[in-house]
């Protein structure tokens, strides 16, 4: 199944981060907090302007981003969670 974002929302899945783990204490996938880093899936076509222009996207497909904890509505596709949000809850775009 393909998604196509609508608007100014753009698609994301989160990038789970690798924890070491000391002295053996193994923490619960349900204590952990959500991953703040992601990668863009799918961008949907930008927001309309007072004039019916349409704004372009600062973020592309495969950018990786940097998001709220709770930003957007979590989704399920193909049995992978992903987030749906606006590009402005988009707080930063990672340059390596």
């Amino acid at each position: 199944m393909k998604v196509k974002p609508l608007g100014d929302r753009v698609l994301v899945k989160r990038i789970e981060t690798r924890e070491e783990v000391r002295g053996g204490i193994i923490i619960p996938d349900t204590a952990k907090e959500k991953p703040q880093e992601a990668e863009v899936v799918a961008v949907g076509d930008g927001k309309l302007d007072d004039d019916g222009k349409r704004l372009p996207m600062s973020v592309k497909k495969g950018d990786r981003v940097l998001i709220g904890k709770y930003s957007g509505q979590d989704i399920k596709i193909n049995d992978e969670e992903h987030t749906i949000l606006r590009e402005d809850e988009i707080l930063a775009i990672i340059v390596k």
